[in-house]
């Protein structure tokens, strides 16, 4: 009895928090009712709640020669200074261009039959005596017998295809021990009463950074990339609340 009242208050504890959750959400959403989704305030990352400075593993750092037979670098677009990013607070671009395409089919088949007799000519004399046990007549030599089937068969098919292709500026954020830098960047774009919304964050190498200022997104270290929306069209898109409780709870 003790546990099956525990069982309950944590259920009605549970109902309790989804409801608030969800009337909290809805009363914000009423009161952006004929209004257009928010922009959201441009910020300093570092004074997030969430943020949190990368810390990897790092060489030694070594002392890098330097050329003195000439002040030019072939890929500067500059003749006194190079133009792409090196510093916190540093821009540039990051192109995203991803073209996956899976189609994986898998198919397994498999059967085995197997048959056994075993006799028993002799048991001591007490095999005479079966025919007076058993309702049929015996034969000896084929008393007991084995047979067994088995079957399995399997199939499976995956298919998946994506293309996204986007150009977004991003923000040096922070220099790790080795050179590397950490970038992020944050796009909105409102049309109407849709908001897009599109995130990016990772690790960089200098080198990896072209003589226009971009790198491409397969060059980025921990990426982390997000296209999503928000506003009437993504909202139509999403199941209702009583939806979605009802299909984490619900076990069939």
């Amino acid at each position: 009895m003790i546990k099956t009242n525990k069982i309950s208050g944590l259920m009605l504890m549970l109902a309790t928090s989804t409801l608030l959750t969800a009337c909290g959400s809805t009363l914000d959403r009423m009161a952006q009712v004929g209004q257009p989704p928010q922009m959201t305030q441009i910020t300093n990352p570092q004074l997030e709640n969430d943020y949190q400075p990368i810390s990897m593993p790092m060489p030694a750092p070594q002392m890098v020669a330097k050329q003195p037979n000439s002040l030019w670098q072939s890929d500067s677009k500059t003749f006194f200074k190079d133009q792409r990013a090196t510093q916190v607070g540093d821009i540039l671009t990051v192109l995203v261009d991803i073209e996956d395409e899976a189609d994986m089919k898998n198919k397994t088949q498999r059967s085995r039959s197997g048959e056994e007799d075993v006799g028993l000519d002799n048991f001591l004399g007490y095999e005479t005596a079966l025919d007076q046990v058993l309702p049929g007549a015996v034969d000896n030599t084929n008393l007991v017998g084995f047979d067994s089937n088995t079957a399995t068969k399997g199939d499976g098919k995956t298919e998946r295809e994506e293309s996204i292709k986007l150009r977004l500026a991003a923000v040096v954020t922070q220099l790790l021990p080795n050179g590397n830098m950490v970038i992020q960047g944050n796009q909105e774009v409102r049309v109407n009463f849709e908001k897009r919304v599109l995130n990016i964050a990772g690790i960089i190498r200098p080198q990896d950074i072209s003589i226009d200022n971009s790198v491409t997104y397969d060059q980025i270290a921990e990426a982390r990339i997000v296209y999503g929306g928000e506003g009437q069209i993504t909202d139509l898109q999403q199941p209702r609340y009583g939806q979605q409780v009802y299909d984490i709870l619900m076990p069939f």
